[in-house]
């Protein structure tokens, strides 16, 4: 679980990425230049990167750190299972 500031600074980071994406309706229906419009659609993977980044550090110092110092074996096979599969699908977003 995110804690109430992590929360916060992601909810903000959403609302930012919410009027790229909605800059980047009103530039399709307005036929902006294709670079301006490449150049907003850059900006909004760049924020949504960097809010994964921040979801993805405070999953690992809380849930994954419980199941290291409180959990069974299991937990932690689970756990570290969880993040190879997050780090194997982000590493496939960038490469499409």
């Amino acid at each position: 679980m995110m804690d109430a500031e992590t929360k916060k600074s992601v909810a903000a980071r959403l609302k930012r990425v919410e009027g790229q994406i909605a800059a980047l309706h009103r530039m399709v229906g307005q036929d902006e230049q294709c670079v301006d419009t490449l150049l907003q659609i850059s900006a909004a993977q760049g924020a949504l990167g960097k809010i994964g980044q921040i979801i993805l550090g405070s999953h690992i110092e809380t849930c994954v750190q419980d199941a290291f110092d409180h959990g069974s074996a299991a937990d932690r096979e689970r756990a570290v299972n969880e993040l190879m599969d997050v780090f194997a699908r982000y590493s496939r977003i960038g490469a499409r």
